[in-house]
C-alpha cells in the first residue's frame, strides 16, 4: 500500500513538473524572439538552448518514467 502511495505522488509530481517546465520553455521562446529582434547573438544562443532544454525535460523525464513503470510491470 506505502508503494502505491508512493507511485501516485511521484505520479501526481509528474504533471506539476511537466506543467512547469512546459512554462518554462514558453518563456525561452518569447524571450528568444524579444533577443531575435535586438540582434544579442549570446541572449539568441542562451534563450534556445534553455527552450529545448526545459521542453526535453517537460516531455523526457514523464516519459522515461512512463517507461520505467512499463518494464517493471512487465516482470
Amino acid at each position: 500500500m506505502d508503494s502505491f502511495i508512493f507511485n501516485a505522488w511521484i505520479f501526481n509530481s509528474m504533471g506539476i513538473v511537466t506543467a512547469l517546465m512546459l512554462t518554462a520553455c514558453l518563456y525561452f521562446i518569447l524571450t528568444y524572439f524579444e533577443h531575435l529582434k535586438q540582434d544579442d547573438k549570446r541572449l539568441i544562443k542562451q534563450s534556445k538552448l534553455f527552450a529545448v532544454i526545459s521542453l526535453f525535460l517537460a516531455f523526457g523525464i514523464p516519459a522515461i518514467y512512463q517507461l520505467s513503470v512499463n518494464i517493471l510491470m512487465m516482470q
